[in-house]
């Protein structure tokens, strides 16, 4: 079989490798924009694999379309704009508590194809899908969960309807007997919600859910209680990651069968157990270290103002912000994030540096701000102006591009630094 790779990045290096195991002659195009596939003369191949990125025609493949197909394992699959890895994280850590073997794949790093041969039918598989990666989907997961969606990849969608459908392939194709998890604070997701088939729809937070499965006004309070006792449990702070916790245990009701009564009652010890296991995602708002009092916050997947603003509402105590970069608005939220960092009483300081923070210093320049020219220059002056007690926090609210290879990049030379204090 010739099959034909549209792009080289991770998914598609693994696309290549799984086909030339089983035989099959492959050939990889690299370095084109979409106006160029016409001329890749595709119709000579026996199958075309597009990368996630790349937006899909006709009948072409994906890994994740691949991977779909031929699972021979119920799969649980986890999108939305913000918590994914978290909740598919959270997920996986409770089954593994549980004894089950649990595979987590796709948008977290590990490419889906790369492991199909591995999984067996008793297996639990954790899907984390992208918008990308869904795009042209026409199967779904047994257990589909939607958490909040917010505008994003507006730079490759169209728009931002074309990426709530695109998200939306997550349900779309489910059956009857499957289950969808839903953020019911959110008109979009409640909206990709209703797209499913799936009779069974569980909404978090689960507050309302409890209320309804208790006989008695005692034994609501005691599943409140051991509901607490599970979220007490997590290594990770944030309002949002109770929230992903939360959807997390509907995910493992809905695949067991099982309600949420029962799953507190009958498996409270493995939660709190795989929520406490889980320290967290890197560069998602991860405790570097303590020193003198001070906590050190990694949040470098911060690279919008509305993951730095739940970032910022994860503390309750006086914080010294990291902040700057390449903003993804050319500048225009700028006005937003000024207004969340020079409102907010707990921001007492705001370290500024990039392209973006130089633009703010600019525009808004006060008494907070403080504009500098390195990521060292910018950990050193957090540290000055935080004292025991307080956080420093790296959210950039911007990309990083303008000073670093990638977030990656960014968020190691931050913890490299971090961890350099004395």
């Amino acid at each position: 079989m010739k099959v034909a790779i549209l792009g080289s990045g991770k998914e598609g290096q693994a696309v290549k490798e799984y086909f030339e195991k089983r035989g099959d002659e492959c050939k990889m195009f690299t370095d084109f924009t979409d106006d160029d596939v016409e001329g890749f003369d595709l119709e000579q191949y026996d199958l075309v694999m597009r990368s996630p990125s790349v937006r899909p025609q006709g009948d072409w493949s994906s890994s994740t379309k691949y991977f779909l197909e031929n699972c021979p394992a119920r799969i649980i699959g986890v999108t939305g704009t913000k918590g994914k890895g978290t909740t598919c994280s959270l997920i996986k850590a409770v089954f593994e508590a549980m004894g089950r073997k649990v595979w987590l794949v796709g948008n977290i790093g590990v490419p889906a194809i790369s492991v199909l041969d591995e999984i067996e039918a008793s297996d639990v598989v954790v899907y984390e899908m992208s918008s990308f990666q869904l795009w042209d989907a026409y199967r779904s997961p047994a257990v589909a969960v939607v958490l909040k969606i917010e505008p994003d990849h507006l730079n490759v969608h169209k728009d931002f309807a074309e990426y709530v459908d695109a998200k939306s392939n997550i349900v779309k194709w489910q059956a009857e007997g499957d289950v969808c998890v839903y953020y019911k604070d959110d008109e979009d997701s409640v909206k990709v919600a209703e797209r499913s088939p799936a009779e069974e729809k569980l909404a978090y937070p689960v507050g309302e859910m409890i209320e309804a499965v208790a006989d008695s006004e005692e034994e609501k309070k005691q599943l409140l209680d051991k509901l607490k006792q599970a979220l007490s449990s997590l290594s990770i702070v944030g309002k949002h990651n109770m929230e992903n916790a939360q959807a997390a245990l509907l995910a493992v009701c809905g695949y067991l069968g099982v309600d949420i009564k029962e799953l507190l009652n009958e498996h409270l010890e493995e939660i709190c157990a795989g929520f406490k296991e889980f320290k967290g995602l890197p560069h998602r708002l991860q405790l570097i270290r303590e020193l003198d009092g001070v906590k050190y916050y990694d949040d470098n997947f911060a690279t919008n103002v509305a993951s730095t603003k739940v970032a910022i509402e994860a503390f309750s105590v006086p914080m010294v912000l990291i902040i700057g970069g390449r903003d993804k608005t050319d500048n225009a939220d700028l006005s937003e994030l000024n207004e969340l960092l020079s409102k907010n009483d707990l921001v007492k300081k705001v370290v500024l540096m990039g392209e973006s923070g130089t633009e703010l210093a600019k525009r808004y320049g006060n008494e907070k701000f403080m504009l500098v020219d390195s990521l060292r220059e910018a950990v050193d002056k957090a540290r000055d102006n935080a004292q025991s007690g307080e956080v420093v926090l790296m959210s950039p609210a911007a990309a990083s591009f303008d000073m670093f290879e990638n977030v990656y990049d960014r968020g190691a030379q931050y913890i490299k630094l971090i961890n350099e204090l004395k």
